[in-house]
């Protein structure tokens, strides 16, 4: 049944094509159109969101009571010039009788339905209301209009007939938008983009507001153009053919450009996801879907991080810092474990340079187990964390208390961690996974010993002698490392990206081999009778010397074909895509073959 083949079945483009025959669908159907005339050999149909006289997308659409849209800026003055003639049909059309539309958008700047947010295509039912503009779904209307008999415009609460409702796009009925049928086309009346110079503003009355900020708009867009030339040509030049194709609203093949629906409003583009997006999203079209006092989201966006949120993620910052506690009986040198504890490093870092644990006294010390500080208050029941509150423990990691000089956040409970932290004199296997570890002491082993053996009042474990931490320097803060390798990858990646615009380094032109590689069509052409020097390009030696073999008279190159012959072998070198350095040097001259080549294959320098 099907073309050429077994299939017991049509694909639609073989219903559809032009040798296609069925009850709707003759010989003659793509050649044919209606009103007798033949402007076009293929059905062309007008999208929704296209002017019918510039058949370019519409920025202020207006329509008839026949459904057919057009621009504001573009009608008014066809109405004028023409005397008040429908551009498509030829039928009389007053400037009054226009009616203005408002369409909808979403988020992504794409023609929806105002009330159910679905996206307007070329195959949806698409009507306007007469009094209001409102543009809607016709399933929308048909359902909570037309069958419930509710006569009230969905938006502003308008009354409105079944007479009022206009069909701008039906997919069950294409003609209406055949392009090839409207009466300017089948005349032969071309349309040009009308310059403001050309209208008198004067005479439009509001709608010169129109055209005026249209101006202000496009001399607005070619200022950014020129602006963003250096940074992105490829889109600008881009951008000036859309705009050359726009004027003419014609395409190569000089067919109407907008006929041909080659430009859609609802292309969406793909943007890059930034560095600092989390896996979650902002919950806007969730909110707007239960509250009515939202503005309406459609989108799934994800929501973006902040740079302490992004940095304080486990296992992201993997630099290690370092700091010293200086106290009344020697000074500790500590590592902190930024990889697996984040939270508890950003908060004693950021404490320690404010200055929060100057004077603060350690006020429980218990030998063979651990001594602990941090409480500006001296009793163990006060405290603060750098956010005000309290924050959750962090066990993501292989840290454990197995060993003399281990730091770890002091808490009354789960998740309770603030500014008190203490350093064990031993292993201690029963706090793990109850206490952040966050550091370790890596120097002052001594000042350690000294810690543990101070006096304290064994009712209380109180150092009987005030040890106080006198300051906390902190050498080396990771997150500032962090934020240091950031930014030093951003330049190298902008640096990157400038010298690949600009064709890359020199040493990334240069092969293992010391061999060069040049841009395409660069050829090279050194030493010789005529001075050698940079020429013009070439494509090979045996090719070049071939060439200048006929050009020098026929003979050979061994001597037959004179000077021009001669040089030809010598002097060419490869031109195409490398360079040698040593190629200027002068060739060995070559064994003459005894016998003329008439034993083996020959000679083929000559190829």
């Amino acid at each position: 049944m099907g073309k050429g083949t077994d299939k017991l079945y049509i694909t639609h483009s073989e219903w559809s094509s032009s040798d296609a025959y069925s009850a709707s669908v003759g010989a003659s159907s793509s050649t044919s159109v209606p009103g007798g005339s033949n402007n076009s050999g293929t059905f062309k149909r007008l999208p929704f969101n296209y002017c019918a006289l510039t058949l370019q997308p519409f920025t202020h659409p207006v329509c008839t009571s026949a459904g057919l849209t057009f621009e504001l800026t573009h009608i008014l003055p066809w109405l004028k010039k023409h005397g008040d003639t429908n551009p498509v049909d030829g039928s009389p059309l007053q400037s009054s009788e226009l009616i203005k539309l408002h369409f909808a958008r979403n988020d992504e700047g794409e023609y929806v339905d105002p009330v159910t947010y679905r996206v307007f295509t070329d195959n949806t039912h698409i009507v306007a209301l007469r009094n209001t503009g409102n543009v809607f779904a016709y399933d929308t209307v048909e359902r909570l209009n037309v069958k419930p008999k509710m006569w009230r415009d969905l938006l502003d609460d308008t009354a409105f007939a079944r007479s009022d409702i206009v069909t701008l796009q039906d997919p069950a009925d294409g003609r209406a938008r055949d392009v090839a049928g409207f009466q300017y086309r089948r005349d032969g009346a071309g349309v040009q983009e009308q310059e403001s110079g050309g209208v008198n503003l004067a005479a439009l009355g509001s709608s010169a507001k129109v055209l005026r900020a249209k101006e202000a708009v496009d001399k607005a867009r070619r200022a950014r153009q020129e602006i963003d030339a250096n940074r992105n040509p490829a889109a600008v030049v881009l951008g000036a053919r859309t705009s050359a194709d726009g004027k003419t609203g014609k395409n190569n093949n000089g067919t109407a450009a907008g006929a041909g629906a080659a430009v859609h409003s609802t292309t969406r583009t793909s943007s890059t996801i930034p560095y600092n997006a989390a896996q979650h999203t902002t919950g806007k079209a969730a909110a707007s879907f239960t509250s009515t006092g939202l503005t309406p989201h459609t989108s799934g966006e994800r929501a973006l991080l902040t740079e302490e949120e992004y940095m304080l993620k486990p296992r992201r910052v993997k630099e290690k810092g370092y700091a010293r506690i200086q106290t009344t009986l020697g000074d500790l040198n500590v590592e902190l474990q930024t990889e697996y504890a984040p939270r508890a490093v950003w908060n004693f870092v950021h404490l320690a340079k404010q200055g929060y644990y100057k004077g603060v006294a350690f006020h429980r010390n218990i030998r063979n187990f651990m001594i602990q500080g941090g409480d500006p208050t001296g009793t163990g029941r006060g405290g603060s964390s750098v956010w005000g509150k309290n924050f959750n423990d962090e066990f993501d990691g292989p840290l454990t208390h197995d060993s003399r000089g281990v730091i770890s956040m002091a808490n009354k409970g789960k998740n309770t961690n603030s500014s008190q932290f203490f350093i064990t004199y031993r292993e201690a296997k029963h706090l793990d996974r109850k206490h952040t570890i966050f550091g370790k002491v890596v120097g002052g082993l001594e000042t350690l010993s000294r810690l543990e053996n101070a006096p304290t009042d064994s009712s209380t474990n109180r150092p009987s002698e005030p040890i106080e931490i006198i300051d906390v320097v902190v050498f080396v803060d990771p997150f500032e490392e962090f934020r240091k390798q950031q930014r030093e990858k951003e330049e190298e990646e902008k640096e990157r990206e400038a010298v690949r615009r600009s064709g890359g380094r020199e040493d990334e032109r240069t092969t293992w081999t010391g061999k060069r590689i040049r841009g395409v069509g660069v050829g090279v052409d050194r030493g010789g009778d005529d001075g050698g020097g940079v020429g013009v390009s070439s494509v090979g030696k045996y090719l070049k010397a071939s060439t200048a073999t006929t050009a020098g008279g026929g003979g050979s190159s061994n001597g037959g074909g004179g000077q021009g012959g001669r040089k030809s072998v010598q002097d060419e070198v490869g031109g195409g895509d490398w360079q040698d350095d040593n190629l200027g040097m002068q060739q060995p001259s070559r064994k003459k073959i005894k016998g003329g080549g008439a034993g083996g294959f020959g000679n083929f320098d000559n190829w």
